[in-house]
């Protein structure tokens, strides 16, 4: 697309209202665009469209019109959780409409540099991390995208010297065509939303349209321990900055033993190091993985690449060292919530696969009672079996997948599996769910929600549901 001034007098569409879609709409609008706005949810369940209305943005509600797109349409900017299916976007791709998310539309207005931050697994408590450490370095990010701030309206908002860090789906890569961040990076990679896009070649594809446009001049994040994200350091012209938990690094983020000072070999096990070894050789120390303020291998991945994306934005590393060691995590993400008669309540409402369980289960010592499921993406949840036979005491499942799950929890040789059939609203069957949890643990045991799913089958978002949870718990 072009930048959004060039379309003035022009007839934009924009699918889907939420806080993105108003965002964009109102930029368009301001620029003297022809917006219009369209979103199948009924006007009562639309409440931001009296905002746009109020302003002279025609808002379609309820239904797609036929003739919504026609050759007239310069421009469709779609919310990124809509499928490519749907008949506007179907017509649109017949008559060459453009078709983008709102982080294009974001690149083409920031005078900030951008670190755009996507992977299966990670994200939000990374993309937060980031902005911990480049507030700490005296940097002004602001930070936004997937995380819950429109990019439009941080980008609208953003000066030069400032840093934009956004956290970006595939659902919204996919929509992008000219976005180049300054520093990209790439978490991991898992099997994930397949629903959406089809194929793992199409889910990873969007993933790399993250650095397509990158140069020589912008820096490319890597996971040197998921062979997926390093084989894209052979393809990218930009600078490659890795990160490893299990290797050192001739140049990167790395974690290495510290050896005794007392002359011994061989360090205690929980005395490993971040180092960043920098372009010139010269070796950093930048915080102890025992010091960090959240526990887990995972965690101390994501440590390293928050860490590794602040450097490349000019942090100083001495400056990372509290940040690294002070922050807490985010809201649904291995989330303390109480302990109760001795049993601790972990809110991880954000793991909405497989891979982000296994992670989070790892990360906890205790007897493990699991409280998960939800949306039914296709999924056999096999890769869950070794963590019902070795980690988790009991099974509490619920949603679309209730059944998939406890047939492999049967398989891995677990006695204790429920299912909990939907009851009158989702609320209750989430509060039996953790009543079930509450009566199968016992005094130094972890109740954990961990879905391994979205919440769509039953929650509008996954903050819903690990806020149902956490009043749940504090209610038993």
């Amino acid at each position: 697309m072009n930048h959004p001034s060039a379309y003035a007098q022009r007839p934009i569409v924009v699918l889907g209202l939420a806080r993105s879609g108003v965002s964009v709409a109102r930029i368009f609008h301001g620029l003297g665009a022809c917006v219009t706005v369209n979103d199948r949810k009924s006007r009562e369940e639309s409440p931001e469209a009296a905002e746009l209305e109020a302003l002279g943005i025609p808002v379609i509600c309820g239904h797609h019109p036929e003739d919504l797109i026609s050759s007239e349409t310069a421009l469709v900017v779609k919310n990124p959780g809509i499928p490519y299916h749907i008949q506007p976007l179907q017509r649109a791709a017949e008559l060459g409409v453009e078709v983008v998310t709102e982080v294009e539309v974001a690149w083409h207005l920031s005078a900030a540099p951008m670190i755009g931050i996507t992977g299966s697994n990670g994200k939000t408590t990374t993309t937060t991390w980031v902005g911990e450490m480049l507030t700490a370095a005296g940097l002004r990010p602001l930070v936004a995208g997937n995380i819950g701030r429109p990019l439009c309206e941080a980008a609208v908002e953003a000066a030069k010297d400032d840093w934009i860090v956004a956290e970006l789906s595939s659902f919204q890569l996919k929509g992008t065509s000219a976005f180049k961040p300054k520093v990209a990076m790439m978490l991991n990679l898992a099997e994930t939303h397949l629903d959406y896009h089809g194929t793992m070649e199409d889910y990873i594809a969007s993933k790399r349209k993250l650095f397509a446009n990158q140069t020589a001049e912008d820096v490319a994040v890597l996971n040197w321990d998921d062979p997926l994200c390093r084989a894209w350091a052979e393809e990218t012209p930009a600078e490659v900055l890795p990160f490893s938990l299990t290797q050192e690094l001739k140049q990167g983020v790395f974690v290495r033993p510290a050896y005794p000072a007392d002359g011994g070999t061989k360090p205690p096990e929980p005395d490993r190091v971040i180092i960043w070894r920098d372009p010139q050789g010269r070796e950093h120390l930048l915080a102890s993985v025992a010091e960090l303020g959240i526990p887990g291998r995972h965690n101390a991945a994501n440590a390293m690449a928050a860490a590794a994306a602040a450097l490349a934005a000019g942090a100083a590393p001495e400056r990372l060292a509290a940040p690294l060691r002070e922050f807490r995590g985010v809201e649904h993400r291995l989330e303390y919530v109480r302990t109760h008669e001795g049993v601790r309540y972990y809110n991880d409402s954000k793991a909405t696969n497989p891979t982000a369980t296994t992670m989070s289960v790892r990360s906890l010592q205790g007897g493990i009672v699991l409280v998960a499921g939800g949306l039914d993406r296709g999924s056999d949840y096999m890769e869950l079996l070794p963590l019902f036979r070795d980690r988790v005491k009991a099974l509490i499942a619920l949603g679309e997948t209730r059944d998939k799950l406890a047939a492999v929890a049967a398989l891995a040789g677990l006695a204790n599996v429920q299912t909990v059939e939907p009851e009158e609203d989702a609320e209750a069957t989430l509060r039996t769910a953790v009543r079930l949890a509450s009566s199968a643990a016992e005094a130094g045991d972890i109740v954990l929600l961990s879905p391994a799913c979205a919440s769509w089958d039953m929650f509008p978002s996954y903050e819903h549901r690990g806020r149902m949870f956490k009043d749940s718990a504090h209610t038993l």
